[in-house]
């Protein structure tokens, strides 16, 4: 245990005397500082016992108030006041006891006999013993946990002989944020409250850790792994010096026990690759396909495959997103991770997790019998995620959109430009270009158009004429309606400096 005041005041060679301040006995000393200073509070670290013979304090009860409050702003955790013959004061003053009590504050007395330097070495030699008692402890403690690991228990031995002897809560969820283990609390329920730390932690992978002060308690998260995250450890209230000292320790023994697990698991990661090739066959079945999915744990009527460009490190890559999708199915081709995912998954999270900056193509949901064309869709839409620096979906391949977001900015500007500066120049109130869009959209409809606007058919045979008047750009020709749309799907895109200053005319800033 550390030392306290009481403690101090208990030691038969000091023959210190309580005078005030017994709410504060148990205060934690850390050190013992001598100053005859009156503003000593700049000199403390806190957790002090001030030794003073107040040469230089004015005798009033102000200044004595003056003095508590220093010391009680410096953390100090009790004042010894030297009395007795020879001394400044042969007691201590009434007013100086008074405001210790109110601040609860120990104020100790010394006799003449004992000097301030037998004090400091006194408590130099208490709190070397607690030292060499903590770290006898700590030693016991780190002997016990690495025979835990090493027994038949494995991390669920680990976990309980952690909380055997530190008396903190803990739980290790894998890279993707599954319950491995726990003891001495709820761990689906501790995992629940650490969600948002974790969610930090994991974006700088084996360099991060995180913390957080919830109703629950103090929180601690940890990466776990040797060189590639496998996971993580949270703590709940591991604050004391001993649990302090042993962290370290503890996310020493569980990766090493993660990266066991990861290499046992190398023959089902085999497996399931093997699986996914024949998942892939161009002639396999409907009856295989949902057989072949069954076998790997998957029930869904309809999958989606998933192509993601690795250079680094495509094994531990697809590793990591087996582990992170329901049946793991993934495997290694050339520098590329192949993947299928049931529909319902959200790809998307689960690439921005373990796949962060890596170009990835994700083919549309199929029958499994039609994996493989899933697989095709999306390893071609690689390139196009390369040029976007994000993933791209079947379901925008076939978008002018995606074919629009690889163009310049600059270019795209200048052809919108060229198709509708005509209509900015002529309708500032935008009633000719919303026609337009609308117009187009409906399929060239007069009727369809006249009723989402609400205008008389008339009025809108004669805005589309004047479009055509001032852009060049006729109704009957499929070429020039391409023009149209494609530059009006530009601008929804990306704008163009035309539209940009009509938009700021429009709404001048204020001021």
């Amino acid at each position: 245990m550390p030392l306290t005041v009481r403690d101090l005041l208990a030691i038969p060679s000091l023959r210190l005397s309580l005078v005030a301040g017994s709410a504060g006995l148990g205060r934690v000393v850390e050190a013992a500082h001598a100053t005859e200073s009156t503003r000593p509070a700049a000199w403390l670290e806190g957790a002090e016992v001030v030794m003073t013979n107040l040469l230089l304090l004015t005798t009033d009860e102000p200044a004595y108030a003056a003095y508590v409050h220093e010391l009680s702003t410096g953390k100090a955790a009790a004042l010894i006041v030297g009395t007795g013959p020879g001394l400044p004061l042969r007691n201590v003053p009434e007013a100086l006891s008074r405001h210790a009590e109110d601040a609860g504050l120990p104020l100790l007395t010394a006799p003449p006999t004992v000097s301030f330097a037998s004090i400091t070495k006194a408590v130099f030699v208490a709190r070397a013993s607690e030292e060499r008692r903590l770290l006898e402890r700590t030693l016991r403690t780190q002997r016990r946990l690495s025979s835990a690991a090493a027994s038949g228990d494995g991390l669920t031995g680990l976990l309980s002989s952690w909380h055997q002897a530190v008396n903190s809560g803990v739980a290790v969820c894998d890279s993707a944020g599954r319950l491995l283990g726990a003891a001495g609390t709820d761990g689906p329920e501790l995992l629940a409250n650490a969600a948002s730390v974790l969610e930090t932690v994991a974006l700088h992978g084996l360099r991060g850790s995180g913390g957080a002060d919830l109703p629950c308690g103090r929180l601690v998260v940890q990466p776990l792994g040797t060189t590639r995250l496998r996971g993580f450890l949270v703590l709940l209230d591991a604050d004391s010096p001993e649990a302090r000292l042993l962290i370290s320790v503890l996310v020493s023994l569980i990766s090493v026990e993660l990266e066991r697990r990861h290499l046992a698991d190398e023959p089902q990661r085999r497996r399931r690759a093997a699986l996914l090739a024949r998942l892939f066959r161009p002639d396999v079945t409907a009856d295989q396909a949902r057989a072949l999915l069954r076998t790997a744990d998957v029930s869904s009527a309809y999958v989606r495959a998933v192509a993601v460009h690795a250079t680094g490190e495509p094994v531990e890559l697809a590793a990591d997103l087996a582990l992170a999708v329901p049946g793991g199915l993934a495997r290694v081709t050339g520098e590329t991770v192949e993947l299928v995912v049931p529909e319902e998954v959200d790809t998307s999270a689960v690439l921005r997790r373990f796949a962060t900056g890596l170009p990835a193509g994700i083919g549309p949901a199929v029958a499994p019998q039609h994996a493989a064309l899933s697989l095709r869709q999306a390893i071609a839409l690689l390139y196009s995620s390369t040029e976007l620096g994000r993933p791209v979906s079947a379901s925008e391949a076939g978008s002018v959109r995606l074919l629009i977001g690889l163009g310049s900015p600059a270019t795209l500007a200048a052809f919108v430009d060229t198709v509708l500066a005509p209509l900015d120049a002529a309708d500032p109130g935008g009633e000719l270009t919303e026609t337009l869009r609308v117009w187009l959209e409906t399929n060239g409809s007069w009727a369809e158009t006249s009723s989402l606007l609400g205008l008389h058919r008339h009025t809108v045979q004669n805005r589309i004429e004047k479009v055509a008047r001032l852009t060049g750009r006729q109704q009957d020709r499929a070429e020039d309606r391409v023009d149209l749309w494609l530059a009006l799907t530009a601008r929804a895109v990306g704008g163009s400096p035309a539209h940009q200053q009509k938009d700021a005319n429009a709404h001048p800033s204020k001021g």
